[in-house]
């Protein structure tokens, strides 16, 4: 078994709440436009915009809280209630594969399993406190695209 991460499919920002369109109405001015929006409930409850990165298949995912309860609102109330980076998210083909290796290498992953996230993709999250040796000291994501498309 081996971990394989294939790129960085995202780096995502939490959004206080009520700041989501005008951050959105910023990007498109840059020449960015929103492929994907969601809202996500579950665990993260959360307003989920995909924006790509030109023609590549990098995105920046905006992610606003729908409730206190959201783990984003945690992070922007962390933040002195501003935007600020949510975490950085890497892609691979074989999910399960990953977070079984990564398990064996003794990196601490949040999640029991791969679950549902947005996008119909499959996760999982790495804790900032990564291993006993080394904290990498941000939060990132394990993400496997559904088959179908890629966002």
């Amino acid at each position: 078994m081996s971990i394989n991460l294939t790129n960085i499919d995202h780096v995502a920002i939490a959004v206080p709440q009520g700041q989501l369109d005008g951050m959105i109405e910023v990007y498109k001015k840059m020449g960015l436009e929103v492929s994907h929006e969601e809202k996500v409930y579950g665990t993260d409850l959360v307003r989920e915009v995909m924006i790509r990165v030109g023609g590549s298949d990098n995105y920046l995912q905006l992610l606003e809280p729908l409730g206190p309860e959201s783990p984003v609102a945690k992070q922007v109330e962390k933040s002195g209630g501003r935007a600020a980076l949510a975490h950085v998210a890497f892609r691979v083909d074989n999910i399960q594969e990953t977070f079984d290796a990564m398990k064996e290498e003794g990196i601490n992953i949040i999640d029991k399993a791969p679950r549902k996230g947005g996008s119909g993709a499959t996760v999982f999250f790495i804790h900032p406190k990564t291993t006993a040796e080394a904290s990498l000291g941000v939060l990132y994501e394990v993400v496997e695209p559904p088959k179908e498309s890629s966002h």
